[in-house]
């Protein structure tokens, strides 16, 4: 490799290294603004692996994870999470050179995630000597005790504040049994955020990119309909277990048909010429509310039998 061309691709190595690391600390230490950060964590690992290739962006996030354990300075949670978003990244870009369809391409990627993600958590419950159950509980019951920290310091009412306290053993008891869907979820709307936001750069640089044309064109494969009939069935049945079960289904599924819903809106805005300010306050009235969410991911199940877009007559 020319001298001239190395010191480019460690000048790039740098820079996804430096905004890797300014993401981590706007995410770990800047509470609200933070979470939303967090979701931008592994897109520099994409970008760069695109850009630089398999070894060459490998240092990024190996750097990266390096100096975000230094700076938590323990073996925790935080730790396996930000390194999952650095690993999401890297394998959504090795993904993407594969050009397999976009539904392979987020699906292989969460596969990679929660495997791995699942192998770091019962490694690191047998180094400690606990249960991975037993792990994952005490972890939710800290940081539900932090939250709950958090709302006295932040000036709630004592009144709520006692409300919250005394359903914090039944708020504990969800969480722990619906952790694999949210985990799931996140890691699923976490994908399809980087995958959204890496294809116009990866264009703008002239990199390869699928053409997997108008995402706002998208809609879910139909066969996924029973599988909200089958978690819907499993909700009348008396056994506890199936119930959790099909929740904790339904809760992906809904995920899942919330990028259907938020594509048609896309595409309508698209269509009516919405001004970017009004854009970005719908958005977040979506984001934030959970009526206008609920509505959205409606539009993704019923569009289906609906056809909100008419898809197959703008196609003829």
């Amino acid at each position: 490799m020319p001298p001239t061309v190395q010191r480019e691709v460690s000048k790039d190595i740098l820079r996804g290294i430096a905004l890797t690391t300014l993401i981590f600390i706007v995410s770990a230490y800047i509470p609200v603004l933070g979470f939303f950060f967090s979701l931008l964590i592994p897109l520099p690992t994409l970008f760069y692996r695109s850009k630089l290739g398999r070894n060459n962006g490998a240092i990024v996030p190996a750097v990266s994870a390096i100096i975000m354990a230094l700076a938590i300075g323990r073996v925790s949670f935080e730790i396996l999470f930000f390194t999952e978003l650095l690993i999401l990244g890297f394998v959504l870009a090795e993904l993407l050179k594969k050009n397999l369809s976009v539904e392979k391409t987020v699906l292989y990627t969460c596969g990679a995630v929660i495997s791995t993600g699942l192998f770091a958590l019962m490694l690191y419950a047998n180094l400690i000597g606990k249960g991975l159950a037993v792990l994952i509980s005490d972890y939710i019951a800290r940081n539900l005790e932090m939250a709950l920290a958090l709302y006295e310091t932040l000036g709630m009412s004592p009144e709520n504040i006692q409300v919250i306290s005394d359903s914090l053993d039944v708020i504990h008891y969800m969480l722990v049994r619906l952790i694999p869907a949210l985990a799931a979820s996140s890691i699923l709307f976490v994908t399809w955020v980087n995958l959204l936001m890496v294809r116009p750069l990866l264009k703008k640089e002239r990199l390869f990119c699928p053409n997997y044309g108008p995402l706002k064109l998208w809609t879910v494969p139909e066969p996924l309909v029973w599988g909200v009939i089958g978690c819907g069935v499993m909700l009348l049945l008396p056994d506890r277990a199936l119930k959790m079960f099909a929740v904790n289904g339904l809760i992906v599924l809904m995920t899942i048909y919330f990028f259907s819903g938020i594509a048609i809106v896309s595409y309508y805005f698209d269509k009516k010429r919405f001004p970017i300010a009004l854009r970005f306050f719908l958005y977040s009235l979506i984001a934030l509310q959970q009526v206008a969410l609920f509505m959205v991911i409606g539009l993704g199940f019923f569009d289906m039998w609906l056809n909100l877009r008419k898809l197959e007559t703008k196609k003829e």
